[in-house]
């Protein structure tokens, strides 16, 4: 079990690191741009961004119970279709998606794709042991400080 939870938490951080670096640093200007063209203000707010959080862990949850279920590349691909496909498909429906990104989105999001599967790979191999350390060293960490 903390094996799973230990996965389920560096996906997450994984994705979430992917997602802010692509939205916030590369892309954030085509969103604005995008919002602007439409006369609405591009949703920026702590709750917004919380939100964007919890769908990072969401995913990253998929991809560990996938990973349990199916092959490398089946699970990239199911996991690439259910989380980013279906969620461009609903902005675009919405009409807020700026298109014009999706050339570099897409492999950017296959790259994430397939580090967090990666992740899950590796990190269901570790030894129970060596988990339990970890998190003996985190509890120490929070617990003294």
């Amino acid at each position: 079990m903390k094996r799973k939870i230990l996965t389920f938490i560096l996906a997450g951080l994984w994705i979430s690191l992917s997602e802010f670096v692509r939205n916030e640093l590369l892309f954030k200007t085509y969103w604005i741009e995008k919002h602007e063209s439409l006369g609405i203000q591009f949703p920026s707010s702590t709750l917004n961004n919380i939100a964007w959080g919890v769908w990072s862990f969401l995913v990253a949850a998929l991809i560990v119970y996938l990973s349990a279920k199916l092959k490398k590349p089946e699970n990239i691909i199911v996991s690439w279709l259910f989380a980013f496909v279906l969620m461009w498909f609903v902005i675009g429906n919405m009409n807020v998606l700026p298109f014009k990104l999706l050339i570099f989105a897409i492999p950017l999001i296959l790259i994430e794709v397939v580090v967090a599967v990666l992740i899950c790979q590796k990190f269901s191999k570790i030894k129970a042991t060596v988990i339990s350390n970890v998190f003996k060293n985190i509890q120490h960490i929070v617990l003294n400080h």
